[in-house]
């Protein structure tokens, strides 16, 4: 079947308001991270404190979401994102008031504890969203393996998409007004379409057990679902250090507004590969893909060490783009595959709070070197982060391989 096929056999089981709604739910994570990068490295006059409280925001994301993941297998979505959704919004208009309320020269921790808290309970939609797939294909009686593998793509894409819109909607609403606006457009979008994704009636599918899953459970922390974590937090690192360099090369070259319009072009070539990853032939086993995908990765990362400019940084996010939407999506569908339906939700948000765990280390790191150094010792942190993402690939298929047991999925058409 062609990957259009695929897709549009996909979004007919839900419609598309539901791919809508789930996609513009994922813009506030995509957007507040830079958001919050660019306004108190703007409002301190340090990317050091900028990158501490970006960082802050994703750690507190990192820790929250497994919890919050967790929590949706027992009880639900529904109450679990509306809560999120409502506390996570006011967390980053409070952002936006306490940094026009700074005084330079003054200490700046409080930012860090109020971004905390915003990154705490920014719900991760998009994790969320892959979670109802498989009860969504149960329930128009397509259950299928391809079926599920076509919307794990899909739903990697469209995170990739989601950070290049995100940036790019930062840097446009930062040149026009300031980073202040962009975070509150965020707090908006996550009241709206955050609260919208929370009581679609296909989260009721979620969380409830049924004769299909009420005796699949199982160990949750195996040593397969850590190895996956471990590539997704260098994955994580590649973002936060690219995103804190690039933002160092732009300011210096007079274009600070221009940050996330560069950060986004990380994502072209990673939506596009991302959605070419449905039509890999299913023969082809994913810890394969996993170790070509995180050799183009280390090899794709090489060129940012070579930028001296705003042009050949183009070039280099364009290219690295191509590696990383494989190379997530190829995790994403391991951790589904090798986890029990009942606990479905807590990992794939580790594995997205790894991710972005990584960011807040990547974006902390690169910021300090880019005090010391500028944007050349910041693009460093990214290599070392693809190669190591390789190292774990190349050492830890034959335990991927030893954990998925037999397909769960019958043709059901």
């Amino acid at each position: 079947m062609s990957p259009v096929a695929s897709y549009r056999r996909l979004f007919a089981l839900t419609g598309p308001l539901y791919v809508v709604v789930a996609f513009l739910g994922r813009l506030p994570l995509a957007m507040s991270q830079l958001g919050a990068l660019l306004l108190v490295s703007g409002v301190t006059g340090s990317y050091g404190a900028g990158g501490a409280v970006a960082g802050a925001l994703a750690v507190a994301n990192a820790i929250a979401a497994p919890m919050a993941g967790g929590l949706t297998d027992r009880i639900g979505q529904r109450p679990v994102l509306l809560v999120q959704s409502v506390v996570g919004s006011l967390g980053l208009v409070s952002l936006v008031l306490l940094a026009n309320a700074y005084e330079r020269g003054t200490a700046w921790w409080p930012l860090l504890i109020v971004a905390a808290v915003a990154g705490a309970f920014t719900p991760q939609i998009g994790t969320m969203a892959r979670v109802r797939w498989r009860p969504i294909s149960r329930r128009a009686g397509v259950e299928r393996r391809d079926v599920v593998d076509a919307a794990f793509s899909y739903e990697g894409a469209a995170d990739e998409a989601s950070f290049v819109l995100g940036p790019a909607l930062v840097g446009v609403v930062g040149a026009l007004i300031n980073p202040g606006a962009a975070i509150l457009a965020a707090g908006i979008l996550l009241a709206a379409f955050g609260t919208w994704f929370a009581l679609h009636p296909t989260s009721g599918l979620v969380g409830r057990p049924t004769a299909h899953t009420t005796a699949d459970t199982g160990r949750l922390l195996t040593p397969s679902l850590l190895f996956l974590a471990a590539v997704q937090l260098s994955v994580g690192v590649i973002f936060g250090s690219v995103q804190a360099g690039t933002s160092v090369l732009a300011t210096n070259a007079g274009e600070p507004g221009l940050t996330g319009l560069f950060h986004a072009l990380l994502g072209v070539g990673s939506v596009l590969a991302g959605l070419a990853v449905v039509a890999v032939p299913d023969t082809y086993a994913y810890e394969s893909r996993l170790r070509v995908f995180t050799v183009a990765l280390a090899v794709l990362v090489l060129p940012l060490l070579a930028v001296d400019g705003l042009g050949m940084l183009t070039i280099a996010l364009l290219v690295l783009g191509v590696a990383i939407a494989p190379t997530m999506i190829t995790t994403f569908t391991l951790a589904e595959r090798i986890t029990p339906v009942r606990r479905l939700g807590a990992a794939m948000t580790i594995l997205a709070a790894t991710t972005g765990l990584g960011y807040a280390v990547g974006s902390s790191v690169a910021g300090r070197l880019a005090d010391w150094g500028g944007h050349q010792p910041a693009f460093v942190v990214p290599v070392v982060a693809a190669f190591l993402a390789m190292a774990l690939a190349l050492t830890g298929a034959r335990t991927l391989r030893a954990a998925q047991g037999p397909p769960i999925f019958v043709g059901v058409s």
